[in-house]
C-alpha cells in the first residue's frame, strides 16, 4: 500500500451537530456546564485523595490516577467542541486533528489498562487480605501506573503514525464534534482496508483484553466474597467493588460497542452519539458514582465541608 506523504489538505471542517444557531448556542452552554463540573468534580477526587491520610491506600491512588485520565480526556475533546460551537467556520488544522485524536485515543486506551490494574487491586484486596499490605506496596502500584500510561501511548502510536502518513486530497469534512478515527480515515484518497485491520485488531486486543482481565479477576472477587459467612461481610466487600464495577460496564459497553468492528463507516450518527455519552458524559458522572457509592470518600467529603462551614462562620 502506497502511504507516500503528498497531504493536500490542510484543515479539516468539522461538521459537529449541525443544528441552527440559537440551538448551538444551548448546547454551548450545556457542554460548558457539563465540563466545568468533570473538572472540577475529578480535580476534587484527586485534592482529597492527595490531602487526606485516610486515602492514601492503593485503590484511591488508582482512582486519582482515573480522574487525572477523565480531566485530560475531556480536555482534548470539548474546548475545540465549544469553540466551533460559536464560530462560523468550524475547523481544525491537520497537525491538530491529529494530536487531538492521538491524546484522545491515548488517554482511552490507557483507561481501560488502569481498570485491569483496579480491578487486580481489588482481588487482592478482597481474596488476600493479610497478605494484601505487603503484596501491593507502594512501589508495585507506581510501576502499575507507570505501565498503564505507556502501554496506552504505545497501544495507539503505530495506528497513528500509519494515518499521518496517507494522502489527503479532500473532501476535507468529517462528519463528528472532532477528529474521531473512523470518520477521519475515511477522508485518505488510497484503500484503508488494511489500516481498519490495524485499527480494529488493536482495538480488539486492548479492550477485550482488559475486559477480560477484569472479568477473571471479578469472578475470583464474586466467588470470594459469597463465601463470606455473614451478611454484612459480604456487604462491606461488595461495597468496595461497586464504584468500580459501575465505571468500568459503562466505559467497556459503549466502546465495544463503537470500536470493535472491523468497519465503522456505516453508522457515525450513531457514534456520534455514543462518544458524547462514553467522552464527555462518563467523565461527568465518575465523581459521583465514586463519591456517592464510597462510604470513606463520603466521610472525608463530610469532613472538609464541615471545616469549610466552621471557617466561614467564624470569619
Amino acid at each position: 500500500m502506497e502511504t507516500e506523504n503528498v497531504t493536500n489538505v490542510s484543515e479539516f471542517f468539522l461538521l459537529g451537530f449541525m443544528y441552527e444557531p440559537n440551538v448551538e448556542i444551548i448546547l454551548f452552554i450545556a457542554f460548558l456546564l457539563i465540563y466545568l463540573v468533570t473538572v472540577l468534580g475529578n480535580a476534587l477526587i484527586i485534592v482529597l485523595i492527595c490531602t487526606d491520610h485516610r486515602l492514601h491506600s492503593p485503590m484511591y491512588f488508582f482512582l486519582s490516577n482515573l480522574s487525572l485520565i477523565e480531566i485530560l480526556m475531556t480536555t482534548c475533546v470539548v474546548p475545540k467542541m465549544l469553540a466551533n460551537l460559536l464560530a462560523e467556520r468550524k475547523t481544525i488544522s491537520f497537525g491538530g486533528c491529529f494530536a487531538q485524536s492521538y491524546f484522545y485515543f491515548f488517554m482511552g486506551s490507557t483507561e481501560f489498562i488502569l481498570f485491569a490494574a483496579m480491578s487486580f487491586d481489588r482481588y487482592m484486596a478482597i481474596c488476600y487480605p493479610l497478605r494484601y499490605p505487603t503484596l501491593m506496596t507502594g512501589k508495585v502500584c507506581v510501576n502499575m501506573v507507570i505501565g498503564s500510561w505507556i502501554g496506552g501511548f504505545l497501544s495507539v502510536f503505530l495506528s497513528t503514525v500509519l494515518k499521518v502518513r496517507l494522502p489527503y486530497c479532500g473532501p476535507n469534512v468529517i462528519n463528528h464534534y472532532f477528529c474521531d478515527s473512523a470518520p477521519l480515515l475515511h477522508l485518505a484518497c488510497i484503500d484503508i482496508s488494511f489500516i481498519e485491520f490495524i485499527d480494529f485488531i488493536g482495538s480488539l486486543l486492548l479492550l477485550l483484553g482488559s475486559l477480560s482481565f477484569t472479568a477473571v479477576s471479578y469472578a475470583y472477587i464474586i466467588s470470594t466474597i459469597l463465601k463470606i459467612p455473614s451478611a454484612k461481610g459480604r456487604e462491606k466487600a461488595f461495597a468496595t467493588c461497586a464504584s468500580h464495577f459501575t465505571v468500568v460496564s459503562m466505559g467497556y459497553g459503549i466502546s465495544i460497542f463503537v470500536y470493535v468492528r472491523p468497519s465503522q463507516s456505516d453508522t457515525m450518527s450513531m457514534n456520534k452519539a455514543l462518544a458524547i455519552f462514553s467522552g464527555i458524559l462518563t467523565p461527568l458522572l465518575n465523581p459521583f458514582i465514586f463519591s456517592l457509592r464510597n462510604e470513606q470518600m463520603k466521610e472525608v467529603l463530610k469532613d472538609v465541608l464541615k471545616k469549610l462551614n466552621s471557617r466561614i462562620k467564624d470569619d
